[in-house]
């Protein structure tokens, strides 16, 4: 077992049994459940509508180098400086060169997985700069040192008593502030850290090839204010995220919204095009943006797991599934968790590390059911566990196990030669993480075919 599982483990299992944990994230899931459909009233048939986003994303991830070569060529004609990184090492580098030739001492950031991905808030921090959290879930969780919990929201876990004894610990405000009182105060504190930094950093929700440009949804309006307000914008995005046309978003944003929060659109869409033109009156005067692989083109050059590619990160399989709704974000030890995590992480690290995350499902389908852009995720997972297998990352002992098993289960009468007593005797004394929060398996005398033919006689 490594040290990944063992950890993830026991973080399940502690998170499992904490019934408050529980409480929280099934309350804000419900919440996210109950605005959902009123979403997807704005199509006319939501299923077609994931079915061509769906098709959409596969153009533009089959054509890959060609759709990233377009996107750099009009990106380079809109004045942005784009760069290429192969490794996380090789990202975290290209944005401190840009910030020591800014002379820069704090940055501003929007909300971004990738970022977290990278670890980048630490290394910068290691290396003299100061850099600040702005969407409000990011800044709670960077409050209390923490990783996001969720793709979309990342404070999901907290309720907001959590959050008003939180700033009440760091920023010394009153321990029973509102909501509203507590947004003014991080609205406050944050507006001074955007006139301090010297760069900003953001994400972007998609890369648009035809005319080189990034873009973002969010509902705060700290991305605009990253990007804007700062002399130096840095975007830093997965290749995965590109889009074949800026017409693609009339169908993407929606999507993304009404699977991600509900929403018929969020508040804040925009698309930035590169800096400042001399005929704007805000804006950076210089925009980087750093193509990120680290690891995808592992998924890539697998027919198989290239689907996951498509994924817009709204978080809608992470809602819908049980594991997640019962563990959390943070048991899983990865940026990305719940379903897609799990089947992507493997291949982003090292399968070997993270092949249990593929068996941290029950295969139930919803999270199928419910992507925006209807990835096969169940389907995903079976072929990652297929894949550690052939890659000999299985034990003996499990290796064995299922041999054993496939044996039984491919010749009924070796099963009915075992009466009831020894089955649940073999299963109960090998299969003992079961019997540890459940009461032990009892097996029947006589199976089901044999009663059969007791009774009918064929």
């Amino acid at each position: 077992m490594s040290d990944q599982s063992s950890t993830f483990q026991a973080k399940s299992t502690i998170k499992a049994a904490d019934k408050e944990h529980r409480r929280k994230i099934n309350f804000n899931i419900a919440r996210y459940n109950a605005v959902v459909p009123a979403g997807k009233q704005q199509f006319t048939n939501v299923h077609l509508a994931r079915e061509r986003a769906k098709n959409a994303k596969w153009r533009a991830i089959e054509q890959l180098d060609k759709t990233l070569e377009t996107f750099e060529a009009a990106a380079t004609r809109n004045g942005t400086k784009v760069l290429y990184a192969e490794t996380a090492d090789e990202a975290l580098a290209q944005i401190l060169t840009i910030c020591k030739a800014k002379s820069c001492r704090s940055i501003v950031k929007s909300k971004s997985m990738v970022t977290e991905e990278i670890h980048l808030n630490k290394f910068l921090i290691q290396n003299g700069i100061e850099s600040v959290e702005t969407d409000l879930g990011e800044y709670i969780q960077q409050l209390d040192d923490e990783p996001p919990y969720h793709i979309v929201t990342p404070a999901m876990h907290k309720s907001k008593e959590d959050v008003a004894k939180l700033f009440a610990e760091k920023l010394g405000t009153p321990p029973h502030l509102t909501p509203q009182e507590l947004t003014q105060v991080a609205r406050e504190k944050l507006r001074e850290k955007y006139r301090q930094a010297e760069v900003g950093i953001t994400g972007a929700n998609f890369l648009l090839a035809d005319t080189g440009s990034i873009a973002i949804t969010e509902n705060e309006g700290n991305g605009r204010l990253s990007c804007a307000y700062p002399k130096t914008h840095i975007a830093i995005v997965g290749i995965e995220k590109v889009l074949p046309s800026i017409n693609d978003l009339a169908l993407f944003w929606p999507l993304l919204s009404t699977y991600g929060t509900g929403q018929r659109l969020t508040v804040y869409n925009s698309i930035i095009s590169g800096p400042r033109r001399n005929d704007e009156e805000d804006g950076p005067d210089e925009m980087y943006v750093i193509l990120l692989d680290n690891g995808r083109t592992n998924l890539l050059q697998n027919p198989k797991t290239r689907e996951s590619l498509y994924c817009i990160r709204c978080g809608a399989c992470l809602n819908a599934c049980p594991v997640y709704k019962n563990i959390g974000g943070h048991a899983y030890g990865t940026t990305y968790s719940g379903p897609i995590g799990s089947v992507i992480t493997p291949h982003l690290k090292d399968l070997d590390e993270y092949k249990h995350l593929s068996y941290a499902s029950s295969l139930c389908g919803n999270c199928t059911e419910v992507c925006a852009v209807k990835i096969n995720l169940h389907e995903l997972l079976l072929e990652n566990r297929a894949e550690s297998v052939e890659a000999g990352n299985a034990s003996f002992a499990e290796r064995t196990a299922w041999r054993f098993w496939k044996m039984a289960m491919l010749k009924r009468p070796l099963m009915n030669m075992a009466p009831g007593k020894v089955k649940g005797w073999v299963v109960n004394t090998f299969v003992n993480e079961w019997k540890k929060h459940r009461s032990p398996l009892e097996f029947p005398n006589k199976s089901f075919s044999q009663q059969w033919v007791e009774r009918h006689g064929k």
